[in-house]
């Protein structure tokens, strides 16, 4: 199985072209997708509904969205009916096999009086894979403060982990007259985390490396699934600055220590110029 993913930038390029066909062509081999900086209602994409545009770009993949901000652009009356523009800012999950559930994971925040901050979030699936139902996060992190991404790693990863306690978004569906979902144990954690590897923020998400065993799989602590197979070079990056003076590693797929024995491949592709990130993809064994 591929899974693949990748911050889009509203679907801006590195050229500054707004290009979802480009976004999607890049991504068509993939058996899951998971995208970050979906928009419906944003100026600087002419206000583009960037969950119809991808869903209509992977027809026969079921689609789930997660806005977590969403706040009022404008309004009018249209035939007698209030009509609204809302800028919605969230994550979204493609994928072949049936999306069974999902819930969107609002991520703790502050109040920000000079910069930008928006509501961030992890967007949870539940996704009938071949070898047996498993989790799906699209995840996308405080860009500024590493305090603020503390706190939303250690809250997912609560989530995360506690899933089986937890249920998931319902239990005991029979009383609504449908089947009962599947409770996975196991899970892949993919998304923007805008930090670099071994810092404060990815150390409290993976653990401490110990000099002899290194990060051996534990439970509470997902696996970086490129750092696992070492396949990330001494000079790897997934997002470049506007100006292409920076390079960053920022993008990471994590999975549960069920699922590392079934990793086969992991890297970025740097080749892709839809946005200012880079897609990341994984492989695993289907069992």
């Amino acid at each position: 199985m591929k899974f693949v993913s990748y911050n889009i930038q509203y679907g801006i390029g590195q050229d500054g072209r707004f290009d979802p066909a480009r976004i999607a062509e890049s991504m068509r081999d993939a058996d899951v997708i998971a995208l970050q900086e979906v928009t419906r209602g944003y100026s600087r994409n002419d206000y583009a509904d960037l969950v119809e545009i991808m869903s209509a770009l992977f027809p026969d993949y079921f689609a789930a969205f997660g806005p977590a901000c969403d706040v009022l652009v404008d309004h009018q009356i249209v035939d007698g009916r209030l009509r609204e523009r809302r800028f919605q800012f969230g994550n979204m999950v493609l994928s072949r096999y049936p999306i069974r559930a999902s819930r969107n994971l609002l991520l703790p925040r502050k109040r920000t009086f000079d910069k930008l901050n928006l509501q961030r979030g992890a967007l949870e699936t539940v996704i009938d894979a071949p070898g047996g139902a498993l989790r799906v996060y699209s995840v996308h992190l405080d860009h500024v403060s590493p305090d603020e991404r503390l706190a939303q790693i250690d809250f997912l990863k609560d989530r995360a982990c506690h899933y089986v306690d937890e249920g998931g978004p319902l239990t005991g569906a029979i009383e609504f007259a449908i089947s009962d979902l599947p409770v996975p144990a196991d899970f892949l954690i993919m998304g923007d985390f805008n930090m670099e590897p071994e810092s404060p923020e990815y150390i409290a998400m993976v653990g401490r490396n110990d000099a002899y065993y290194g990060r051996a799989p534990r439970a509470g602590y997902p696996t970086d699934a490129e750092a696992h197979l070492r396949s990330r070079p001494s000079d790897g990056y997934s997002w470049i600055s506007e100006d292409q003076s920076r390079r960053m590693h920022l993008d990471y797929c994590f999975v549960s220590g069920g699922l590392v024995h079934r990793l086969k491949a992991c890297r970025v592709d740097n080749s892709a110029r839809g946005s200012d990130h880079f897609p990341v993809w994984v492989e695993i064994a289907e069992t």
